[in-house]
């Protein structure tokens, strides 16, 4: 299925057929290329399925009143195979009915158990980065916020046929995880009867001085997680024996490099951990240390162009500038240190070096800054700024009593994501993912506990599962299998034409150009409000005591049940998109 075969797409392609007839019975073509030709969705559904506001956007153009214009383009649309009525509506909409014969032609020819969606013109080869949560503690909720933003819409965008790989970005070296080691060192002193204290003010006291003292340094980790990992190693002999022959020759540096490494492999197995449970799998975890022993990163200079990099006061510099930054960027420091800049910059190039055509990126709400300077290094080295996207998920405030529940990173005081999914019970994976998925990722989140743990209806993915449910069931009771072949003979569109029938109908023929328009825009939410619209015409259809499938008989009990049948086809299909599942059963089915 290719994109004008969309729904949408049909009607705007009659329009534009009979826009350019218009304007050639009124030698009006010099205007054809400044016109504005677009179709919505309208935004009452007694004018129709579909408006353009054509008319009114170009009156000034067309030098009309937009009712004028509107008529005039009417008497040119010839479809009536495909339309119930077409209609103006002020201040100047054309508003399209779809015929119940058409979307139900429709229909049938994209719905199946297993829908194909739409596919882009040109396949790309995308590398979609997210999560990439730091690996000094465990993953906060801004991180699982991400994590099922990036998910979703990598099975979006390969609904669309790209082929799209998942990665994660290890912040395995630096100061950082360095100061990981120093903690998890000063908490195995602690678990053997040492005393630690916790350095409250800046001193121009060493790390290493600090250590002696037993003073955990003020810009290190003090979490509880800190501890876990201590004894961690404590019971690992081996690993331990090396600690404390190191410490005993006062090998610091040596130690702390393996306690890092050691605190790094524990808490990403754990982050590991955490995303299974959210159902995210990822094709690679990609090591920033791997790019710094294979000297990538200190090959940055010779990537970007020559007359982009230069140095400043001993500092090599990033004209980014050049492309729109507000700063240049010192890359390499005076000491010859390179900067997390720099190492990024190879990273991405590495990306490219890898095959991928687009690099899309996911990241926090704290990285607005850095896009404007990462984007011109991929100009600099020769890639278009098509081929590079940062999206960003923005801060999650849990919401327990009507109340913001305190995060803090640095001293452990914040909700995890194994807390939150914890918290949820047995249905954590939907909830979580589907909560985090149904506000736009790039405004802040009031995730609220008390109604993701409301187990009823009220909580919206539940609202969506149970209508999926309830059609199951409906099978269940007749004791009919839920495949279409048994029933296609049966169809009547007769019995398509009454009010609730034709709306349910409407709502299953937009599945596909709502996943598309999703997965294009990179917006997964408006999935999520497809799915809730979509429910909703099914509930208010099942209420209808006209259409309670097992009082009807033949013909028109089989209509139903296709109808019903494909509903439940759109419901799976764009909860799995999502990452959620679809049970055939609940405790309030039959609600």
């Amino acid at each position: 299925m290719n994109v004008n075969q969309l729904l949408k797409q049909q009607v705007l392609s009659e329009l534009e057929k009979a826009v350019n007839v218009y304007l050639e019975k009124n030698n009006l073509g010099a205007v054809k290329d400044n016109l504005k030709i677009r179709i919505e969705y309208s935004r009452d559904e007694k004018f129709g399925d579909y408006s353009s506001p054509f008319a009114l956007e170009n009156k000034n153009l067309l030098n009309k009143n937009p009712k004028e214009i509107a008529e005039a383009v009417l008497t040119e649309i010839k479809n009536d195979s495909m339309f119930e009525f077409i209609t103006f509506s002020p201040p100047g909409f054309i508003n399209f009915r779809i015929h119940s014969d058409f979307l139900n032609q429709y229909v049938a020819s994209v719905m199946s158990p297993s829908v194909q969606f739409a596919k882009t013109p040109k396949n790309e080869n995308i590398l979609l980065e997210f999560v990439s949560a730091n690996p000094t503690g465990p993953m906060n909720i801004v991180s699982a916020r991400s994590a099922a933003y990036g998910d979703a819409l990598a099975n979006l965008l390969s609904s669309l046929g790209h082929n799209v790989k998942r990665e994660f970005y290890v912040n395995d070296y630096g100061n950082q995880v360095y100061l990981l080691g120093v903690a998890v060192l000063l908490r195995i002193f602690e678990t053997k009867g040492d005393t630690i204290s916790f350095q409250e003010e800046e001193s121009d006291e060493s790390v290493i001085t600090l250590i002696k003292k037993r003073i955990l340094p003020k810009e290190s980790y003090r979490g509880e997680y800190i501890k876990d990992i201590a004894i961690q190693c404590l019971e690992d002999q081996t690993r331990t024996n090396f600690v404390f022959d190191s410490v005993a020759k006062e090998n610091w540096d040596e130690v702390i490099d393996f306690l890092s490494r050691y605190a790094v492999e524990y808490n990403l197995g754990r982050q590991k951990e955490d995303l299974a449970l959210f159902g995210v799998n990822f094709d690679l975890f990609f090591s920033e240390r791997s790019l710094h022993e294979a000297g990538d990163v200190e090959k940055v200079p010779t990537i970007l162009k020559k007359e982009d990099v230069t140095t400043i006061d001993g500092k090599l510099h990033f004209l980014s500038t050049l492309y729109g930054d507000d700063k240049d960027r010192v890359i390499r420091r005076e000491d010859g240190r390179p900067t997390y800049l720099m190492a990024d910059i190879a990273y991405h190039y590495n990306k490219f070096q890898r095959g991928f055509d687009t690099l899309i990126d996911i990241w926090g709400p704290d990285h607005y800054g850095y896009i404007a300077r990462l984007k011109g290094a991929v100009k600099s080295f020769g890639k278009s700024d098509e081929s590079f996207r940062v999206l960003i998920a923005q801060q999650v405030n849990l919401i327990e009593n009507k109340e913001k529940v305190k995060m803090s990173k640095r001293l452990g005081i914040f909700q995890t994501m194994r807390d939150l999914l914890s918290y949820l019970g047995k249905q954590g994976r939907d909830v979580g993912r589907y909560f985090f998925l149904m506000r736009s990722s790039d405004a802040p989140l009031d995730f609220d506990l008390d109604l993701a743990k409301d187990e009823s209806d009220k909580n919206p993915v539940f609202y969506i599962q149970y209508a999926h449910a309830r059609i199951c069931s409906i099978f269940r009771e007749l004791q009919v299998p839920m495949e279409l072949k048994p029933l296609q003979s049966g169809i009547s569109l007769e019995f398509l034409k009454q009010e609730e029938r034709t709306r349910l109908l409407f709502w299953v023929a937009r599945l596909q150009e709502e996943v598309y328009d999703t997965a294009t825009s990179f917006e997964p939410h408006r999935l999520t409000n497809y799915l809730q619209s979509l429910s909703k015409s099914f509930t208010k259809f099942y209420s209808q005591k006209d259409n309670r499938i097992k009082d009807k008989v033949g013909n028109e009990r089989d209509t139903l049940l296709a109808l019903v049948l494909y509903t439940k086809y759109a419901l799976e299909s764009g909860l799995k998109l999502l990452g959620i599942s679809s049970p055939e059963k609940m405790s309030k089915e039959e609600v």
